[in-house]
């Protein structure tokens, strides 16, 4: 989860308590046994796209093949929500992301590098 210059900031999104999204995942981080884990950054980069986290997956999730999946406008109650039926029914490679989140994927810097390479 990132909470650098923009992600998580008052002043660039003062309609947001983002206090209470970082509470209400390491509460559910807590409560999971260990299933899902909740990690804070500085800045993980697009912020143009803030608040951004990374959702990633599981090593069984590795193993079937689920790569991490960036977030982008992960603000509010309902994107809290999503991000955390997603994690908890197993995340990248183990449960389909709801319909709702995919549509704020966002497409990571070494993703843009490696589309521009194959031109």
């Amino acid at each position: 989860m990132c909470r650098g210059c923009c992600c998580g900031s008052t002043a660039k999104y003062p309609g947001y308590d983002h206090a209470w999204q970082l509470e209400r995942l390491r509460a559910a981080a807590a409560a999971s046994g260990g299933a899902v884990a909740v990690r804070v950054t500085d800045c993980l980069g697009p912020c143009d796209q803030a608040n951004v986290m990374v959702v990633q997956p599981s090593g069984e999730g590795r193993r079937r093949g689920g790569r991490p999946a960036w977030v982008g406008w992960s603000m509010g109650d309902d994107a809290t929500d999503e991000i955390l039926r997603w994690a908890e029914a197993g995340g990248p490679g183990i449960a389909a992301a709801p319909a709702a989140l995919e549509l704020q994927f966002i497409e990571t810097p070494g993703e843009r590098t490696r589309r521009r390479s194959r031109r």
